[in-house]
């Protein structure tokens, strides 16, 4: 496998310096943040990327993400200048070394949580999804400003986009999302850029809005659009496993086994009672994932895509991103080394 480390750029507290010094730290996961989604991004900006990684002995190779245009996704106004921007940005990123390039069909907002600082008994600090705490909001009445949600959108716009998406509803945005899988996955195949979908987070519905990357069923009918390894998944074990369906280590072995994960996001999410999640240390105690069976499907299979600590807690009084501090997920990649090296040494010994 392949560790990377995700990095906001010159604007972020955990700087390219602190990341080398991880163990095993090989990959620098970024993007262009100063563009607009649909723009097309300068290669004098992709080629910075790839230097300043070079400098500190890191790999710039993959972007996470570019950002696909609602109108993409809801398939009205430019959808085709659109997406041949969306092909252009594939193209340099390949040119400046990119091999994985991620990227979501969520409509409106990446992901949802209702506290992104919820202290633990302990002292630190964690990302939450609450259902008590949405109860009662109706985004299409109501002033709401949830953490991690774009706050360039106005509460009309808002509304607009969710009320787009809703009429639109499920099968339609199968609809668009095969549109764009056929324009863009050929282009990733002729720049040996693999393209990874990160999973619906939470991959249930919220407030109305469909959600498609949610489940096996789902995950096996997107890869049959374009039944080809640059049509791949970036399979999130936090995003699928707040869902309490879903059977991680099984996905995660299968989609090895057939060779379309092009990176991992590993971290750990305690499941509540009523559905509601708070996202944890890595460890397979902390939560409810078993970290030890999610690394040996990866192994047993000969994975040898990208890794990543996905979000850490914030930790020892550090403060910054929350979820992308530098302590809790360095602690992660140490875990994530560990757990590598000993199912790779497990397997070892059984061949013999």
């Amino acid at each position: 496998m392949k560790l990377s480390f995700r990095w906001y750029g010159e604007d972020d507290p955990v700087t390219l310096e602190y990341i080398s010094q991880i163990p095993g730290m090989r990959s620098i996961v970024s993007a262009v943040y100063d563009c607009k989604p649909g723009e097309v991004w300068s290669e004098e900006s992709l080629a910075k990327l790839k230097t300043d990684c070079e400098a500190h002995g890191l790999v710039f190779d993959v972007v996470e993400s570019v950002p696909v245009h609602e109108d993409i996704k809801l398939g009205r106004g430019e959808v085709d200048a659109l997406l041949k921007n969306y092909c252009e940005n594939i193209r340099r990123c390949a040119k400046a070394g990119v091999k994985c390039i991620t990227y979501n069909f969520m409509p409106v907002f990446d992901w949802t949580r209702t506290q992104l600082d919820k202290p633990a008994p302990d002292g630190s600090t964690s990302l939450v999804m609450y259902w008590e705490q949405l109860k009662g909001l109706d985004p299409l009445h109501d002033d709401i400003h949830l953490p991690g949600w774009d706050s360039s959108y106005t509460q009309e716009q808002v509304r607009e986009l969710i009320a787009a998406y809703g009429a639109l509803g499920e099968e339609g945005l199968w609809r668009n999302l095969e549109r764009f899988l056929k324009v863009t996955v050929p282009v990733a195949e002729e720049c040996g850029v693999q393209l990874a979908i990160h999973p619906d987070d939470p991959p249930y519905p919220i407030f109305g809005l469909p959600r498609i990357i949610t489940c096996e069923k789902n995950l096996d009918r997107l890869l049959s659009i374009v039944d080809s390894p640059a049509n791949s998944l970036c399979l999130c074990t936090g995003s699928l496993g707040c869902a309490e369906s879903n059977d991680v280590p099984a996905m995660v072995r299968k989609y090895a086994q057939k060779d379309r994960i092009a990176f991992m996001h590993i971290r750990n999410v305690k499941i509540l009672p009523d559905g509601s999640f708070e996202e944890r240390a890595h460890l397979s105690s902390c939560g409810s994932l078993d970290m030890t069976e999610i690394v040996k499907a990866l192994v047993e299979n000969g994975y040898e895509g990208y890794v990543r600590p996905d979000h850490g807690r914030m930790i020892w009084g550090e403060t910054g991103k929350p979820g992308y501090g530098l302590f809790d997920r360095a602690l992660g990649a140490a875990y994530l080394n560990g757990l590598f090296e000993a199912c790779e040494k497990e397997k070892e010994s059984r061949s013999f």
